[in-house]
């Protein structure tokens, strides 16, 4: 965990909020005053109404949000559909990340949709590989419009409360909290 993360108040909203914090080793704060928000969509729950009243409020407060897709391996909605369910009931969200899945279905790799790296995280440790051509094929498509809103958004629009990511996240792995990491630290400290 980087000095930078633990100098940001973070506001952690959703069911497994605590869960979150403890894995990446944060002090959650309120909403109001925060540096940054993540908000958790559980694949099997949705996103409940006292969830978006809080979005509302940091969308008001133009607060920097994550949306962290979590519950991926209970769940029979993919990461895929609840980036276009979060879309739907929040704001559009970009995905910076896919969910690649292993032999027996769970999840075990991402792909990073701007520099077509694959972090595979099969064998228990984080491993970088340039992604196959069947992957490059495979997510063409969504890399094609996640680079399209990155342009149109501007660079710097995370940061300014204006593009909101969504990360997967796979609970009791890495897998989500590496890249929910550097999200997090490219917020600048604002105290």
């Amino acid at each position: 965990m980087s000095d930078l993360i633990n100098s940001h108040k973070i506001a952690i909203v959703g069911s497994k909020s605590a869960q979150l914090a403890a894995e990446l080793a944060v002090h959650p704060s309120d909403l109001e005053g925060c540096d940054l928000a993540l908000f958790l969509v559980s694949a099997n729950e949705g996103i409940v109404s006292a969830d978006l009243e809080k979005w509302r409020l940091a969308r008001e407060l133009y607060i920097p949000s994550l949306v962290v897709i979590c519950d991926l391996t209970s769940s029979e909605i993919d990461f895929e559909d609840m980036t276009a369910i979060a879309s739907k009931m929040l704001d559009p969200v970009v995905t910076p990340y896919l969910v690649l899945h292993g032999d027996d279905g769970a999840p075990a790799a991402l792909i990073n949709l701007d520099t077509l790296q694959i972090i595979d995280y099969s064998g228990g440790v984080k491993e970088m590989r340039a992604a196959d051509p069947e992957h490059i094929e495979l997510v063409a498509e969504f890399r094609e419009e996640y680079l399209e809103d990155i342009e149109d958004a501007g660079i710097d629009s995370f940061s300014a409360g204006l593009l909101f990511p969504a990360l997967p996240w796979v609970e009791g792995t890495r897998i989500g909290l590496d890249q929910i990491e550097e999200f997090l630290n490219q917020i600048p400290i604002l105290r």
